[in-house]
């Protein structure tokens, strides 16, 4: 019997990266999955490779930023499988345009805000409801190790840390619908998007000070660099009854990335 065995499971992004090794994993543990996705292709592919490998996933074609077809993913997933036990906001990304705060464009610190931040209220929102009628469930937000720190990018710290608080918020406010919240902040993970961005040729063989500063970190902390399976792992093991005593936490699986107070200072 697998550890998630009877619960649904409703996760945004899992097309593709953390949100669709989550996706497979969850269903390997006995969990229908909601695939909540804008890329049509992507989630409807993630779908057919779960059911091919035997798991229970439906398909839900979602903008993750706009009230009403959150609302409709939602009332799909219940319709479909008949409740609804845990929320996975994974959903989210950074711009190259987030820029000190003097020189950010206003529409990309709104893009990025509703995005990251707007996106998990309104999964939870209209989830909750749900999940309380279930008798009750988890929440597993996933943030980021630069929602700990300072980062260069203050539209994507600001969202992600906004997303620890959040969560400590969810966990006080409906402890008593046995509903739990907890975050994972992942560091550096393999996923499509970062490989493509940070480990195609150019970038390694003309590293700019973004590749040295990962180059020195990797040196220092090589877990630091982790894959999608072992975010995966975290938020399975948030999902399950086996945390039942974590809620309002953030977990850090950064590979120690948050924790190094010397950030980049150069070390060769």
């Amino acid at each position: 019997m697998g550890r998630l065995e009877g619960k649904v499971v409703f996760l945004t992004g899992a097309g593709a990266g953390i949100a669709k090794a989550t996706a497979r994993m969850c269903a390997r543990e006995g969990a229908g999955v909601a695939i909540c996705e804008l890329n049509r292709e992507a989630g409807e592919r993630a779908e057919r490779e779960i059911r091919e490998a035997g798991g229970n996933a439906l398909f839900v074609h979602t903008d993750v930023t706009q009230d009403e077809s959150v609302r409709d993913a939602i009332a799909a997933t219940v319709k479909h499988f008949g409740k609804l036990n845990v929320l996975f906001n994974c959903a989210g990304g950074s711009s190259q345009d987030d820029r000190p705060v003097h020189e950010m464009d206003l529409d990309v610190w709104h893009k990025t805000v509703a995005l990251n931040l707007l996106h998990p209220f309104l999964t939870c929102r209209h989830g909750i409801p749900h999940m309380i009628k279930a008798g009750g469930g988890s929440i597993v937000n996933v943030t980021s190790h630069l929602g700990l720190v300072g980062t260069v990018k203050p539209a994507y710290a600001a969202t992600k840390g906004g997303i620890i608080s959040f969560t400590k918020t969810l966990a006080a406010q409906y402890v008593e619908y046995g509903i739990r919240a907890n975050a994972v902040a992942p560091g550096s993970i393999r996923t499509e998007r970062q490989i493509a961005r940070y480990e195609n040729k150019d970038f390694v063989e003309k590293p700019n000070a973004a590749a040295r500063e990962r180059a020195v970190f990797q040196k220092l902390y090589p877990y630091s660099k982790g894959e999608p399976e072992d975010i995966a792992a975290v938020a399975v093991f948030l999902a399950s009854d086996e945390s039942r005593m974590l809620t309002g936490t953030t977990i850090a699986a950064d590979g120690g990335r948050s924790s190094y107070l010397k950030v980049y200072a150069g070390e060769e």
